[in-house]
């Protein structure tokens, strides 16, 4: 168990460094939209444009690839063996692959309703602008759709590491169109940039899957019994899954009703750097743990399949909680540090991190629900999450339209973090009533003493922020002096108080640092 436990803390460990290099890469990426383009016209178009197929991908296909598709084929491998696995692989790629290219021609002919759809509050001139890229950049549903099949062919093997990478490639093309191309071809290029990107995603895992074994033979025996379970767990599964993405939507739908239309690249970027802050880890952890759940599920193991679920979600928010508390503090400093200068102005920072402070606050509902969703797909059962997902959406709505107004883009922040905060505990419940016991005593005294330890460091935080403020001089030097001491100083005030309150995973650091210097020594 210790040796299990060892190597999966170590397959994690390595799948976050390289997913952590991705997300810089993304903040990188995002930095350099920001300071090209502003939140004017052509950035907000562009947000809108590339939100779109995104939306339908996450809306029709992620939901098939991610929940559906590794507990079948998870399934195949445990019971029939690989031949049989990689023959249903080759028949869900096949499949995959044709849907979402119908759904991509659909997209670019019906660019201008969906325009329309998303995005409302947008003069003549910018919504042409986001017609013509979303036509450009809507065959990243195709693209998208065979790299996620890649993705869960991969992760199923127990090959983590290239699946987390695949980002990174796409990063460094976009990076590197701005320092080439971007002063000639401008946002249409930008938006080409973004296609190849999505591209290279599944170009780059096809090694792997060589070295893997796995050759794909096309097959559109849609009727096979793995096709048919992924069809019945499809319905229920998709509409689970659309939460994130028709939150966000309607997020965005009622930002571009606010400053202009600059509401969407306030809270489009504040969300983006919090599920990038907070996806460095919450989604290293459901990418490994995934698979692993569904092998449990489908081999009958109920006690390592509860154990598994109960210490992935203690320390998950072991780590959640103090980048919540931090995220919040340092929002400002942050948002002007790495977006702000040439085109994003002050105005621009101060909408964006007003953004960024309320919605981190449903970085714990993200995290819980983001595990107890693989959970139940892990065990095929897509109604449950189906019917939280759509509570969840329903709350984001009316507290947009109740909020937007009177509380702008704050009140979309808030819709948004209630309405994950909501869905978590509504995934939550349910386990309980059937046993599960994801949330003993213990959990809840330990997860007392690690909100009291966030709540120290975000107070500690807070002081060091202040006094370094005043002392500091303007300019980039002096915020990333002011992040770097106060993101340090917090993790320090955060660890002593969690190793003098006994938390387990504090506890395991120390142990872990003891036997390192024993075996120097």
């Amino acid at each position: 168990m210790s040796e299990q436990r060892d190597n999966s803390t170590k397959t994690i460990s390595v799948v976050m460094i390289i997913t952590l290099l991705g997300k810089v890469l993304g903040l990188v990426r995002d930095r350099m939209l920001a300071v090209h383009y502003g939140t004017g016209m052509q950035a907000n178009a562009f947000y809108t444009a590339s939100r779109i197929p995104r939306v339908f991908f996450d809306a029709v296909f992620a939901s098939a690839i991610a929940a559906c598709f590794i507990p079948v084929f998870s399934q195949y491998l445990t019971k029939q063996g690989k031949g049989k696995a990689f023959h249903f692989a080759g028949t869900f790629l096949t499949v995959m692959a044709a849907l979402t290219a119908v759904l991509s021609l659909a997209g670019m002919g019906f660019a201008g309703p969906l325009v329309e759809l998303f995005a409302d509050g947008y003069d003549e001139a910018t919504a042409q602008l986001a017609v013509r890229l979303t036509r450009i950049m809507f065959p990243t549903v195709l693209f998208t759709g065979v790299a996620f099949s890649f993705v869960g062919i991969l992760q199923s093997l127990d090959e983590f590491n290239i699946p987390a990478l695949i980002s990174t490639v796409s990063n460094l093309v976009i990076i590197g169109y701005y320092f080439t191309f971007n002063e000639r071809f401008g946002i249409y290029g930008l938006a080409v940039a973004f296609l190849l990107g999505w591209l290279l995603q599944a170009v780059v895992q096809l090694p792997a899957l060589k070295k893997k074994g796995y050759r794909y033979h096309p097959s559109l025996d849609w009727r096979s019994e793995g096709m048919k379970q992924v069809f019945a767990l499809m319905l229920p599964v998709m509409v689970s899954t659309w939460v994130q993405p028709i939150n966000l939507t309607i997020n965005s739908k009622f930002g571009s009703r606010l400053y202009g239309g600059a509401g969407v690249s306030a809270i489009e970027i504040s969300t983006n750097l919090y599920l990038i802050i907070a996806g460095v880890f919450v989604l290293s952890v459901t990418n490994v743990i995934f698979p692993k759940l569904s092998r449990q599920s489908a081999q009958g193991e109920g006690e390592a399949f509860r154990d598994t679920l109960r210490q992935t979600v203690h320390s998950t928010l072991f780590f959640v909680l103090p980048m919540c508390a931090g995220l919040m503090v340092l929002s400002r400093p942050l948002v002007s540090f790495i977006y702000g200068g040439g085109l994003f102005d002050a105005f621009s920072v101060d909408i964006t991190a007003r953004g960024l402070v309320w919605v981190s606050l449903g970085m714990v509902g993200y995290a819980v629900q983001n595990i107890l969703s693989r959970a139940y797909f892990a065990k095929q059962d897509g109604r449950t999450p189906l019917l939280a997902g759509a509570v969840s959406i329903g709350i984001n709505i009316v507290l947009c339209m109740a909020l937007t107004d009177r509380l702008q883009v704050a009140g979309l922040a808030i819709a948004s973090a209630v309405s994950s905060t909501v869905y978590a505990l509504l995934l939550l419940l349910p386990l309980e009533r059937q046993g599960e016991r994801v949330f003993t005593a213990g959990f809840w005294l330990d997860m007392t003493k690690t909100l009291a330890s966030a709540a120290m460091m975000a107070l500690g935080v807070y002081l060091v922020m202040n006094l370094l403020g005043a002392v500091l001089p303007v300019g980039k030097a002096g915020e990333l002096v002011l992040l770097g001491v106060s993101a340090c100083s917090g993790m320090l005030i955060y660890f002593a108080a969690a190793v003098l309150l006994r938390i387990p995973e504090a506890q395991m650091v120390v142990n872990m640092a003891k036997r390192i210097l024993k075996r120097g020594g």
